[in-house]
């Protein structure tokens, strides 16, 4: 059989693969990785940064290729068949990865480089990769004893899987709810473009009537306007309680498994806990600075917070009778007293974000700021017809990325929205290899009537991943080990979160925000609301976000073992930010894919860890103009070029010229006013 994913392809050859190509070509690629790993091990000459550390860096890109091609597919384009193959190559993959850490002649040849580093003249970059690979290596084992190892084998065998199973019951969930409306007076409070793509789904699903699903597209408008409370309770029941039914799809013996054997693991290998073993590799540090930040920024949130919900409590009551404010409210009374306070509303910017606007207005930012162009290309294979594919050129017309994005919500394709890459950034033999870096979303469709007119949170979202793929893009290291997004975990949302800044400021909004049917520039005093209510409610949205952090925080920062339930612990980790009433029917945790199938693990705190670094950082832009050619060439050169080759914050240093500072996030937030 022919495989094309063992052919010396540079982009991906999406549209040659069949299922059946995946393992074999899997197997092949172990296969001749371990060879090389084995030459580099068994290596008889003396052992030197490039003979071990370069050659160990370069090993393996067939496999790297090949994986990132299937591991991203079965995130954006899945079926039951490459679940299966996901499930069946996940251990291969993993007991390969333990072959490579649990090598000893291999590590004993890095110990022996890393012994003499300070007397090897070597570059930040090559110092770098040393004590990265070095830490990999006994973080991962290679210091324990041969029963030790074996049982370190067997724990990462059986995460992989279950990491798999789990993400594989969340998306199962989303796609097995359906809210079908035969009266379209349920839809009460929905804007046309809602009721009108709702209708749509349900015709494609050869259904009378209008259909509403878990997708954030179809979910999202229905929280925030349908008046039909008891419908929204029924939705927000069933977005709140994935994994959470005592069946098949059921997540919580999943999540009490991880827990468990995240903490074996981190105790075999000498850490308290797993967040020790975590954050050791973070700005943070440990989980006491976590812990520490995360309760500075609740001081200052949770009376803001508080007054808020008082606030929207009393408005809830006066304009109907509520008598208790439920989560199912939240959305909807929030959107009310937002057009109250604000007189404005989603339906009212939607008209002036045409997706393919937004797009072009991103581009635009982008040209500005790094002097780059992006030309749609059609002679490039994608995995779905509604990916569009783009070549990516510097001010020099140099070749500087390959981008895909995929925007719309498929059943193939998990929820949320995320970057990735299918070619990582590198040198070698004198040649600059360029980045293949894709986002990937769920925004609105568009409808018969209309095209997709994004709100304006998916607007900021276009602009967060776009950020991430800047940081891929606009790669220029040596190593693909330490290039792009491979960062420390609590730096890497640094360039995606500074880029919604954009979205706010009125020289950005000029660029692209034009009505979709008159053409017409997006009116100032719209723009000057979207900037006066970018901190309504601010104090609840920090609050859910740390609830997540110490959510995350109390699953991985102490001894699972006497957890019983799931529920009953998730409640207790989120007492010091609940503002709702509790709804026994709903658990965050068995859904909570960041950390149970993702990779933010002891790590979710860096959302807002990244926002003082984004708010100090746009705050340097906003003293000498928001595309001051100076600023974005230093944020370029020492932040979005340079990935992980040094330690973040001397990177960060160089371009701000001090360490961050909380209090431009705070008065950002508004929540300086109310201390």
């Amino acid at each position: 059989m022919n495989n094309p994913l063992l052919s010396d392809f540079d982009t991906a050859p999406f549209e040659q693969i069949e299922n059946e190509h995946f393992k074999p070509a899997f197997l092949e690629a172990i296969e001749s990785a371990r060879k090389e790993i084995d030459a580099i091990a068994n290596n008889s000459d003396q052992p030197t940064f490039e003979n071990t550390l370069k050659a160990l860096d370069f090993s393996g890109r067939q496999l790297d290729r090949i994986s990132s091609v299937f591991f991203n597919l079965n995130s954006a384009e899945t079926n039951e068949k490459i679940q299966q193959i996901a499930q069946e190559v996940s251990p291969l993959l993993s007991a390969f990865s333990n072959d490579i850490t649990l090598n000893e002649a291999l590590f004993q040849r890095i110990k022996s480089v890393y012994g003499e580093r300070e007397s090897l003249n070597l570059s930040p970059e090559e110092y770098t990769l040393l004590e990265k690979r070095y830490k990999s290596f006994s973080r991962n084992g290679a210091n324990l004893g041969e029963e030790e190892k074996k049982r370190l084998r067997e724990i990462d065998a059986e995460l992989a899987q279950l990491k798999l199973k789990f993400g594989e019951n969340v998306l199962a969930e989303t796609n097995k709810y359906k809210l079908l409306l035969a009266n379209e007076s349920d839809l009460d409070g929905l804007p046309d473009g809602a009721k009108e793509a709702a209708a749509q789904l349900a015709k494609s699903k050869d259904k009378e009537g209008w259909l509403i699903t878990l997708d954030y597209p179809s979910y999202i408008p229905f929280m925030k306007y349908a008046k039909n409370r008891k419908l929204r309770k029924e939705l927000s029941l069933a977005f709140g309680s994935k994994g959470f039914h005592g069946d098949e799809l059921d997540n919580q013996e999943n999540v009490l498994r991880i827990v468990a054997l995240r903490h074996e693991r981190a105790n075999l290998l000498g850490y308290e806990t797993h967040a020790h073993f975590v954050l050791e590799e973070r700005m943070a540090e440990t989980p006491e600075k976590v812990l520490n930040f995360l309760n500075e920024l609740l001081e200052k949130a949770k009376p803001a917070a508080q007054k808020e919900f008082a606030e929207l409590e009393v408005f809830a009551k006066d304009l109907d009778g509520i008598d208790r404010l439920e989560k199912w409210d939240s959305a909807y009374y929030a959107e009310k007293l937002k057009q109250k306070l604000f007189n404005l509303d989603d339906e009212k910017l939607k008209p002036y974000f045409k997706l393919e606007n937004v797009i072009d207005g991103v581009f635009k930012v982008a040209e500005k700021l790094f002097g780059l162009t992006f030309k749609e290309v059609f002679d490039i294979e994608k995995y779905h017809d509604e990916v569009k594919t783009f070549e990516v050129y510097d001010e020099s017309n140099n070749f500087i990325s390959l981008f895909y994005a995929d925007f719309h919500p498929r059943p193939g394709k998990r929820g949320g929205a995320w970057m990735t890459s299918y070619k990582p950034q590198y040198r070698l033999d004198g040649q600059n290899n360029r980045p293949h870096i894709s986002n990937v979303c769920n925004f609105t469709k568009p409808t018969a009537t209309k095209p997709s007119l994004l709100t304006f949170n998916e607007v900021t979202t276009l602009f967060h991943e776009f950020g991430h793929g800047l940081h891929g893009m606009l790669a220029n290291t040596t190593y693909p080990g330490l290039s792009g997004t491979s960062v420390y975990w609590d730096f890497v949302e640094l360039p995606s979160q500074v880029m919604e800044n954009w979205c706010y400021e009125k020289e950005a909004l000029e660029l692209f925000a034009f009505h979709y049917k008159t053409g017409e520039l997006i009116p100032m005093e719209l723009v000057e609301k979207i900037k006066e209510s970018a901190t309504f409610q601010e104090g609840m949205a920090t609050l859910r976000q740390l609830s997540f952090g110490f959510l995350d925080m109390a699953w991985h920062g102490s001894d699972p073992s006497p957890i019983q339930e799931v529920k009953t612990f998730e409640n207790k980790a989120f007492e010091g930010t609940n503002l709702f009433p509790e709804t026994p029917e709903t658990c965050m945790s068995t859904a909570f894919s960041h950390i149970f199938q993702g990779g933010y693990s002891s790590g979710y705190y860096s959302y807002k860890w990244a926002e003082v670094l984004d708010a100090d950082a746009f705050a340097y832009f906003k003293e000498h103009g928001i595309f001051n050619k100076e600023i974005a060439d230093k944020f370029k050169e020492h932040v979005l070029s340079k990935g992980g080759t040094e330690n973040p914050m001397t990177l960060y240093k160089r371009f701000r010229g001090a360490e961050p500072k909380i209090e431009p996030l705070l008065e950002r937030a508004g929540l300086l006013e109310s201390q």
